[in-house]
């Protein structure tokens, strides 16, 4: 019975896929946050250890970003390691923090997208950060979408990073704790953030079932619309992001007015 009906999920699924790209409304988001949620889970579920879960999701991520090239997307964040994960046993971390780093290679290789790391790089070992940003310097001149990777990311840490860059700056400038409390906006902590001159996200996407936040893009999306998938990553299909962007689109997004 299962393989009966993944057969007809391969002949409809297409059709389908290209139904839903051909009624897309015109309205789509700039920016798509990604939690991509459920590799851990969905290793236990096939009877997997761990970095098997790992290794499958960082293999979705390149069909995600050409499905965002496809639609016009012009930034995607990616979630994928938060600070609360730097305290996981030191044996996942190392197998993680590797494929990640191979993760982030392969979509450098690929020079399509220009790759842009977010997060307390400070906090993660020397090897990762510096692939991170090498990552970064070999696609600079990319003339793709842009594509946030975060890695040691967390959304109070992002905060108390731009707060801190902040109080540098205007030190440097000699202007006293009085003079900036007087004159502080919100833009002026914005221009610190990790996503400084990037539009906010639009859309923020979760997989595995989880509704909730966990901390990403704390200051970014607050005006942001959510979508909740049950898929463990790993499993989240093309057919699962064109639902998400048509429920974006399909939303009457007024702000508070």
């Amino acid at each position: 019975m299962a393989d009966w009906r993944r057969g007809v999920r391969r002949v409809l699924y297409p059709a389908y896929e290209a139904r839903l790209v051909r009624r897309l409304p015109d309205n789509l988001p700039r920016h798509i946050g990604v939690m991509l949620d459920g590799n851990r889970r969905w290793a236990k579920a096939v009877g997997r250890d761990t970095a098997h879960g790992h290794r499958a999701g960082a293999a979705n991520i390149e069909p995600l970003l050409g499905w965002c090239d496809e639609v016009g997307i012009q930034v995607v964040t990616l979630w994928l390691l938060s600070t609360d994960n730097l305290n996981r046993p030191a044996a996942e971390l190392e197998a993680l923090l590797e494929i990640i780093e191979e993760a982030v290679d392969s979509l450098a290789d690929q020079r399509k997208w220009r790759l842009h790391p977010v997060g307390a790089l400070d906090l993660l070992p020397a090897r990762t950060a510096e692939r991170l940003k090498a990552a970064a310097d070999a696609t600079r001149d990319v003339d793709g979408m842009l594509v946030n990777v975060a890695v040691g990311y967390g959304g109070r840490r992002e905060i108390a990073d731009a707060v801190r860059s902040l109080l540098h700056e205007h030190a440097a400038k000699g202007t006293s704790l009085e003079e900036l409390a007087g004159t502080l906006t919100v833009e002026h902590i914005a221009d610190h953030l990790y996503t400084k001159g990037q539009p906010d996200p639009d859309l923020v996407i979760r997989t595995s079932g989880e509704q909730r936040l966990g901390g990403f893009l704390l200051w970014q999306s607050a005006k942001s619309e959510f979508y909740f998938c049950e898929a463990y990553w790993p499993d989240f299909r093309r057919v699962d992001f064109l639902r998400a962007i048509r429920a974006y689109a399909l939303r009457d997004r007024r702000h508070g007015v």
